[in-house]
């Protein structure tokens, strides 16, 4: 896959990070309640990645376009395939764990085949557990995404992981090329209070 090249770039660097910002929040403490309209949001951005990294570059009209269709293309799948999204939701959690596993023994980064066994055997989970495991990835996955969004907003050189990655999964909390520790920790923060907040709509709504 060509280089992604970077989505908050001079252009559309606040619009993207709002984006990821307005995203997240909603995705951390309000996932389950609104899991369509999240993975809309995440079709969205994801879509719009995948297209911008197949236009040519320093083109600004077309990765427009590209970032639009894509955009588009990507929140109309996701929203569809609900199945699909929680597979989705599932063998994310499930790689960001071999991320953790391998950063905890020192490993580097996992490569393909575990990765692939570990996104598996995340979507199976998923499947069968579907209400807690979207809290728990819509809760840690919004936390992310807003703390990077908030990050890119303030010009912080952290946020540049985000948009100069060459793949998708380079992005992740436990990266050792992460030179802020506290981004980790805030994330984890975030993460358990989303989780807590969900929870807790969902006992309320219940009684």
């Amino acid at each position: 896959m060509p280089r992604l090249r970077t989505l908050l770039s001079t252009t559309y660097q606040i619009p993207a990070a709002l984006i990821l910002l307005v995203g997240g929040l909603l995705a951390c403490f309000a996932g389950y309640r609104l899991f369509r309209l999240v993975l809309g949001i995440y079709g969205f951005i994801l879509g719009a990645l995948f297209a911008v990294s197949l236009v040519p570059p320093h083109d600004v009209l077309w990765t427009a376009i590209a970032a639009l269709i894509g955009g588009v293309a990507g929140a109309l799948l996701l929203t569809i395939g609900y199945f699909l999204g929680v597979a989705l939701v599932g063998g994310g959690l499930g790689v960001l764990v071999a991320h953790a596993v391998w950063a905890q023994q020192g490993w580097g980064d996992p490569r393909a085949l575990p990765l692939l066994a570990f996104a598996i055997v995340g979507a199976i989970i998923a499947l069968i557990f579907q209400r807690y495991v979207i809290i728990a990835g819509t809760a840690f996955g919004g936390a992310w995404s807003a703390l990077m969004g908030a990050a890119a907003m303030l010009g912080d050189p952290a946020a540049r992981h985000l948009t100069g990655a060459e793949n998708l999964w380079f992005v992740h909390p436990f990266n050792p090329s992460l030179t802020r520790p506290w981004i980790t920790g805030a994330w984890l923060v975030l993460g358990i209070a989303g989780v807590i907040v969900q929870l807790r709509a969902g006992t309320k709504r219940a009684k």
